[in-house]
């Protein structure tokens, strides 16, 4: 059996990261050896994290340590938004109302970067193009996205949409947002379930995480009335939501991502 891979660097920093308060490096850099990576890509990443303005470090080494600041915080709530809405789903909590948002991107010739950058993040949000500059979800992304984004959008919803002659709620999510494609990305995901787990706790949380992220990276997460039955990336998040589960009440307040993820 072939080794599981490497998460990334940012991966295992953010995991140790809580909500408020410091974190002590020693176990982070600890617990990356522990899963294939040196510290010198550990210290990269945080650098990095520094100069976005997304976390500060007071000392060096791994006797320093690390705190979200306000704009870090904001961040990871956006990025977290996406598994809140996949666990809302697989648990029957979240139906589709048969709405579609539509999102038109409004900025003029001259803001050429901050309106291609904008269309990176719709597209990053999970919403299609449908025309040029004219985009579309059948969720409300509007949380997902800045207020300096949103000065930039024409918003509205429809309860029928017809793109390209398909009208078909179904046949529309299939030509919009291929299935098979997003199933295939949950191999990640499926190879490390279906691993024995790690002997070190800590370890076998930081594998799911990112076979996780793999998986949600680039998946629109559309509801399931717009998914084929069954599906097979919400059988697999679910068997993922009972390890994490189990591991996160095995660790207590040692768990990661402590106050960003239900346990």
């Amino acid at each position: 059996m072939t080794p599981p891979p490497v998460p990334a660097p940012r991966t295992v920093v953010e995991a140790f990261l809580p909500l408020r308060g410091d974190v002590v490096l020693a176990p982070v850099y600890d617990t990356a050896n522990a899963v294939g990576l040196g510290d010198q890509p550990v210290r990269l990443t945080i650098r990095r994290l520094v100069a976005a303005g997304d976390v500060e470090q007071h000392g060096r080494g791994r006797a320093g340590t690390l705190r979200l600041t306000p704009t870090g915080r904001a961040r990871i709530e956006r990025d977290r938004l996406a598994l809140r809405l996949a666990q809302a789903q697989d648990a029957g909590l979240a139906p589709w109302d048969g709405t579609w948002h539509l999102l038109a991107v409004s900025v003029e010739e001259s803001a050429r970067a901050v309106r291609d950058a904008l269309r990176r993040d719709l597209t990053a949000a999970g919403a299609a193009a449908v025309s040029t500059g004219l985009y579309v979800s059948p969720h409300d992304l509007s949380a997902m996205l800045g207020a300096t984004d949103r000065r930039h959008l024409v918003l509205a919803t429809a309860d029928h949409l017809q793109v390209r002659g398909t009208g078909d709620p179904l046949a529309l999510a299939e030509q919009l947002w291929p299935a098979a494609p997003v199933d295939q990305a949950y191999d990640a995901l499926a190879a490390v379930l279906a691993r024995p787990p790690a002997p070190d706790p800590l370890v076998q949380q930081l594998r799911l995480a990112d076979a996780l992220e793999r998986s949600l990276r680039d998946d629109p997460l559309l509801p399931h009335e717009l998914r084929p039955r069954p599906w097979r990336p919400a059988h697999l998040r679910r068997r993922w939501y009972a390890a994490w589960t189990s591991l996160a009440e095995r660790l207590g307040d040692g768990a990661l991502y402590r106050g960003w993820l239900d346990a």
